[in-house]
């Protein structure tokens, strides 16, 4: 049976994320991909839970390791102006895994590109996206934020994280700033473009308030969320923050489109 959406109790990355993904038919469709792609968040410099904690993302190679013969790659391109995405994959210890399981750190702000329309598209009606991106079975791994803009961050909108900035970066000195032109609709189009294939999100502690700062949910949420269907993990984890996701543009704009919003129907 695969599931669209599934939420588990916190325990250890390395206890729960197996059985969670076991719960929702991970292993079967994994097993059936020549190329994973997982998508950690790693924004910026700073700790968990402003970043996928390494832990959460061995435990999730571990799985894909485990349940297929696919390369896998772990892939991101940090928005950060200060920092390239490789020092952020050594300064948040990645580079530990890669040796560890012999697998390729990506930086998908460098990478290859080729271009994509959908006149449907109002905001980005062509779009140029990393082609290991569209080759690859992509897992979108995010921990639990609110965001400033956005109201939440979470697997739809850690796909920004593909967008090059020598097309995304415009004024100010972050490097997908043009996606805070229009934060909700930018957000939509991409997944339009590229939604993920499998949605992680770490909800073991969670950010309160702000993506970047502040205070953390108190107490920690400790939850686990993994689906099939982005748009219904999103739409979880905007309640696990107590903001209805009928107040989240993106997802409201995906739910009916890209999947469905409500747990009890996705």
């Amino acid at each position: 049976m695969f599931l669209a959406c599934h939420t588990v109790p916190y325990r250890s990355y390395e206890d729960t994320i197996p059985n969670l993904l076991d719960t929702i038919g991970a292993a079967d469709v994994l097993a059936n991909q020549k190329r994973v792609l997982i998508k950690p968040n790693l924004v910026n410099s700073s700790p968990p839970p402003i970043t996928l904690p390494v832990e959460a993302c061995r435990a999730l190679v571990r799985f894909c390791r485990s349940s297929s013969q696919a390369d896998i790659v772990i892939a991101e391109g940090t928005g950060d102006p200060s920092r390239s995405t490789h020092e952020l994959f050594v300064e948040h210890g990645y580079d530990s895994i890669a040796k560890e399981f012999n697998l390729d750190l990506v930086d998908l702000n460098e990478a290859d590109l080729i271009e994509l329309s959908n006149p449907e598209c109002r905001f980005f009606p062509r779009f140029m996206m990393p082609k290991v991106v569209m080759d690859s079975y992509v897992v979108s791994a995010a921990p639990l934020k609110a965001h400033s803009l956005a109201k939440v961050t979470l697997s739809m909108k850690n796909m920004i994280g593909v967008a090059p900035p020598a097309y995304y970066q415009r004024g100010g000195f972050w490097r997908k700033s043009l996606f805070h032109e229009q934060m909700q609709t930018s957000i939509f189009e991409l997944n339009c473009y590229r939604k993920p294939d499998l949605a992680f999100l770490d909800a073991s502690v969670g950010m309160a308030e702000h993506h970047l700062g502040g205070p953390t949910c108190d107490p920690p949420v400790r939850k686990l969320v993994a689906g099939f269907d982005a748009v219904a993990v999103d739409a979880t984890g905007a309640e696990l923050l107590g903001i209805s996701w009928h107040h989240v543009g993106h997802i409201k704009m995906a739910n009916g489109v890209l999947g469905k919003a409500d747990p009890q129907l996705a």
